[in-house]
């Protein structure tokens, strides 16, 4: 468990493909003004994570509410409702049709306005112009981004990614800047203006969370920005995308 900010932990745990490369996932912890908290996320916890979580939210008895942002990390939601039952639970509709034995509470994530359940503590945003689910159970581009308001921390599962190297390496290879994900063109809409939306989503979002300082990214890393850094990153993924947006613009005119 690392703490980035007065209210704000992260925690991260293996995650295999095959059950060979290690891609690792994570989850973060938030503690809002009332002194009560919500998990953002589930990831798997050894004994060491999870005494650690128990220990920072007393017992669990702190935690008010778990909020799983992406529709395909399914995993580890059970598991951790078992540790914290009294929990509230939210997620996006594919959470509710995958585990429809929980306890699932409100509308689902991904429906959620501006002046959601949450709204004192967390900014939402989901991308515009792409598949919130695609037929193709492979591309995992779509989640709900969360934006911890007091600490301008990014919480991201799979939209923005950071590249970083596996184990040791880390410590001697720099991780990428911010990079949109390499299936988005298989995400995004089939329709006109598919391309043009996602893109009016991204540069809203480099503006209106320019300030954000710390992004923590699924399966990498925790990427560190100076002043402006999460705008300009932004932008540059974005750019970085071009040729795939201007060919869906061509296939769908």
């Amino acid at each position: 468990m690392q703490q980035l900010a007065d209210h704000f932990w992260n925690l991260r745990g293996p995650q295999r493909v095959a059950g060979i490369l290690n891609v690792g996932t994570h989850m973060s912890a938030v503690r809002r003004v009332d002194g009560r908290f919500v998990l953002v996320d589930g990831a798997p916890l050894d004994d060491d994570g999870r005494a650690a979580l128990l220990a920072l939210t007393d017992g669990g008895a702190l935690v008010d509410a778990v909020i799983h942002v992406h529709p395909f990390h399914t995993l580890h939601v059970e598991a951790l409702h078992r540790l914290l039952p009294a929990a509230r639970l939210h997620g996006t509709a594919r959470h509710r049709q995958r585990l429809p034995s929980l306890p699932w509470a409100g509308e689902p994530l991904e429906h959620w306005g501006d002046d959601h359940l949450l709204a004192d503590t967390f900014d939402f945003s989901v991308p515009d112009g792409v598949d919130f689910v695609c037929p193709d159970e492979r591309v995992h581009v779509a989640s709900v981004l969360v934006r911890h308001r007091a600490s301008g921390i990014v919480h991201v599962d799979d939209t923005l990614n950071v590249l970083a190297a596996p184990g040791v390496l880390k410590r001697v290879l720099p991780q990428s800047a911010l990079r949109m994900h390499p299936m988005l063109g298989k995400a995004l809409s089939h329709r006109a203006g598919a391309a043009d939306a996602y893109a009016a989503w991204a540069r809203d979002l480099a503006h209106r969370w320019s300030d954000t300082r710390l992004v923590c990214a699924a399966h990498s890393a925790v990427r560190e920005l100076p002043p402006g850094g999460f705008s300009r990153e932004v932008e540059a993924a974005l750019a970085k995308v071009a040729h795939t947006l201007e060919h869906h613009r061509r296939r769908f005119s």
